[in-house]
């Protein structure tokens, strides 16, 4: 098959899938010739699966076109984190360097029954743990459009993968914004969805809310035909939502406009460099020429990087703190530091964080009354150098850990808001900058619908896929 496949849109290959002018092995042999080019100059599928895929795909054709599911038998990889039948699973972690799990998560068991098939495992780091993918395991992973650089994370092997080529959808999670940022380094579209909407298999606790699984494409109609293949309410996971009725993929091609939006510069809680500023700001001012009126304001939610670190370490600490006993030594320090902080935690802490969170996401709510979405620069920075662990400092503040660099995306993450990062141009030096398309909670289909219509407005849909653009 011509490796012009590649540069087609996810919904287009669905649509040759659905037409039978290709088949899902035709496009495991697309992928598996592009990896084969590519993926050594970025590292992104570390674990390849294709005689799983192939017979998953044989499976997927011996039943009638009509019965193939929403994606109807379209290749998607899996981060590093999620467990995949009889798929080395390695979490980033040498502890788990050899782990390969007997049964799928119930999000890929609910993606694979929806015609996806998995071929691949994509690069994150240790437990999710950094917003810069490298792990002990596997090494980093480059950002293509300047291989000096970090891809961001954790869900950077996803975004890369989809920046070059190397699949056509990607599921990714996010906490503090391991789908957002990632998206905003590579040029692609990546969303945290509300709270429930895609379910999975708990893990440490019924209730753990702050990191949530989501679709990270090319483009956001490509994103919400993830999404819809993603969503819907399983016993599994009391906390899922029902699918919606009418579908995230009508959402995006319904051209939906909102009335009036908010753009921030910077939450009003952190520094942002000021050509990611004057990018982001330029393309929120965009949505004028749709007739949507554009005012410059945020919620309050200036407890932000306090609650979160209280909420994150106590995460940590109730789904880590056994590996700190006893495999201390092959844990990096980040992760040691988190797990520890949790450990010292006191009800107090815990009662006033999760006060904090409550006030923050009333206040959100509130703040939607009068504005449709939020913007919001996706990331404080361009993207940085691939061998700083993490982000220091910041127009001239010195963060105080390894996280508060994102305080722009994990505020939104506390305030149960769904937020999609849209591409929205380039620095000076060609490197992308993304934008965040913010709703109340539970507004997906809103932000989908926005975002669909800024795309429009800023025409730099198709920039990717590309060759990665090795430098040193």
């Amino acid at each position: 098959m011509s490796q012009e496949l590649i540069r087609e849109t996810a919904c287009a290959v669905v649509d040759k899938l659905r037409s039978g002018d290709v088949s899902p092995l035709e496009l495991l042999d697309v992928l598996e010739k592009r990896i084969s080019e590519v993926d050594g100059k970025v590292n992104a599928l570390p674990t390849l699966c294709f005689d799983r895929a192939r017979e998953n795909a044989k499976a997927l054709m011996q039943k009638p076109a009509g019965a193939r599911g929403l994606l109807a038998g379209l290749p998607v990889p899996i981060k590093d984190l999620t467990d995949v039948a009889g798929v080395l699973n390695t979490q980033g972690s040498p502890i788990f360097k050899d782990n390969i799990p007997a049964k799928s998560d119930l999000m890929v068991e609910n993606l694979e029954a929806n015609g996806a098939v998995v071929y691949a495992k994509s690069n994150t780091p240790e437990f999710g743990a950094g917003a810069n993918t490298f792990n002990e395991v596997f090494g980093a992973t480059l950002n293509p459009w300047d291989t000096s650089k970090s891809a961001a994370g954790s869900s950077g092997g996803a975004a890369v993968a989809l920046a070059t080529g190397m699949a056509w959808l990607a599921q990714g999670s996010d906490m503090g914004g391991s789908l957002r940022s990632p998206a905003s380094f590579c040029g692609i579209v990546g969303m945290r969805p509300s709270i429930g909407r895609v379910a999975h298999t708990p893990k440490a606790g019924i209730d753990r809310n702050l990191g949530v699984q989501g679709p990270m494409a090319r483009n956001v109609e490509d994103l919400a035909l993830l999404l819809d293949a993603m969503s819907g309410d399983y016993a599994a996971d009391p906390l899922s939502l029902p699918a919606p009725l009418t579908s995230f993929l009508s959402a995006a091609q319904s051209g939906k406009k909102p009335r009036r939006i908010a753009y921030s510069p910077d939450l009003g809680i952190t520094p942002v460099d000021p050509e990611v500023k004057a990018i982001t700001r330029k393309a929120a001012e965009r949505f004028v020429e749709a007739g949507v009126t554009v005012e410059e304001a945020h919620p309050d939610w200036r407890e932000a990087h306090e609650c979160f670190h209280v909420l994150r370490a106590f995460d940590f600490a109730i789904s880590k703190a056994q590996l700190l006993r006893t495999k201390r030594d092959l844990l990096k320090p980040e992760v040691i530091w988190n797990i520890e902080e949790g450990l010292k935690l006191t009800v107090e802490q815990l009662e006033r964080a999760e006060a904090q969170r409550v006030g923050m996401t009333a206040r959100a709510v509130e703040f939607f009354r009068t504005y449709d979405l939020l913007l919001v620069p996706t990331t404080i920075v361009p993207p940085f150098p691939v061998e700083n662990r993490y982000v220091a400092e910041c127009a001239g503040k010195r963060f105080d850990n390894y996280v508060e660099w994102l305080g722009i995306v994990y505020a939104i993450t506390l305030a149960c808001c769904p937020s999609l990062s849209l591409p929205c141009g380039f620095t000076a030096s060609g490197l992308p900058v993304g934008v965040q398309v913010v709703g109340a909670p539970r507004a997906d289909a809103q932000v989908i619908a926005g975002a669909k219509v800024l795309e429009d407005i800023l025409g730099l849909r198709g920039t990717t896929p590309i060759d990665p653009r090795v430098k040193n």
